[in-house]
């Protein structure tokens, strides 16, 4: 479990609220369902924050480096394009029946598998090895351009995705926007955050795409298994330690605002009633 960032300050900033809805779904135990990835983000103020959970767990992280490391190894190996495909879809079958098997989430696993077979089916057909890590180099250019363009608007897209599964926002959009965006410390770390990520997409390809085209397999294989889930790690405790305090901040002045506006909507209540009943009292006097 990464170390907490201290939580003895409290901050005065008033904010405009705005009706939402916690998205965080529970387990039978009470505790919130844990998210894996970016979306595990969102619980960055929470005590039992764990970069090991947030990147799929122990099991988790096997799972998905599994199908690269025998892809790779076998075709060092052999230099069979047709046995290391089978072998590594096979691998990826394998995750999702033994989760099936033990009756649990297969979720992850089956996600997995959908993007290997994506892979897979990409170098079988070009008969080059080398494409097994096509997708790749596209999802990462997504993610890179997507993030670039929330971040020259001014609107930091980890932040968008924190805050939306945080608390998804059931009345006007603009309203929710401003609550997180109008906390300045709030909204500097999203966009340092964004950048982090921005940055991490951007190295993974400068490095690897030189590879790519100088079809060198083998060492496109251990460089992508290097920056994927020990980077992919390192980006998400950075990211928390990051976010963690202005987060906390905020949930405590939002639920501040939340209670001084239900007290004012008890006492407006209270005085309506008082009023309606002197007035009531003067009437039958005057009667």
């Amino acid at each position: 479990m990464a170390d907490q960032p201290t939580r003895s300050d409290r901050t005065g900033q008033s904010r405009q609220s705005t009706p939402t809805i916690r998205t965080e779904r529970c387990t039978p135990a009470g505790r919130p369902t844990p998210r894996g990835g970016l979306a595990s983000l969102a619980r960055s103020d929470a005590e039992d924050f764990s970069v090991i959970e947030a990147i799929g767990g122990p099991r988790g992280i096997v799972e998905s480096l599994l199908p690269g490391l025998v892809f790779v190894v076998m075709f060092i190996i052999t230099s069979n394009l047709q046995l290391t495909v089978i072998v590594s879809a096979v691998l990826a079958g394998l995750q999702v029946l033994v989760r099936l098997a033990q009756r649990q989430s297969a979720m992850g696993a089956l996600s997995g598998l959908i993007a290997v077979g994506i892979c897979l089916v990409w170098a079988w057909n070009s008969h080059e090895a080398r494409n097994y890590y096509t997708f790749g180099f596209i999802t990462n250019a997504v993610y890179l351009v997507a993030l670039s363009v929330s971040m020259a608007v001014r609107v930091p897209g980890v932040g968008l995705l924190v805050e939306f599964i945080r608390t998804l926002p059931t009345g006007q959009f603009g309203a929710w926007l401003a609550d997180w965006k109008n906390d300045r410390p709030l909204w500097r770390a999203y966009m340092i955050v964004t950048a982090l990520w921005t940055g991490l997409f951007g190295v993974r390809l400068l490095v690897q795409v030189p590879l790519y085209l100088a079809d060198n397999v083998a060492a496109l294989g251990i460089t992508r298994l290097v920056m994927g889930i020990p980077f992919w790690a390192l980006a998400i405790w950075v990211s928390y330690l990051i976010i963690a305090t202005p987060l906390y901040r905020h949930k405590v002045a939002s639920a501040a605002i939340a209670v001084s506006g239900a007290a004012a909507d008890a006492d407006a209540s209270e005085a309506g009633r008082t009023h309606t009943s002197h007035h009531d009292v003067a009437g039958k006097d005057n009667a």
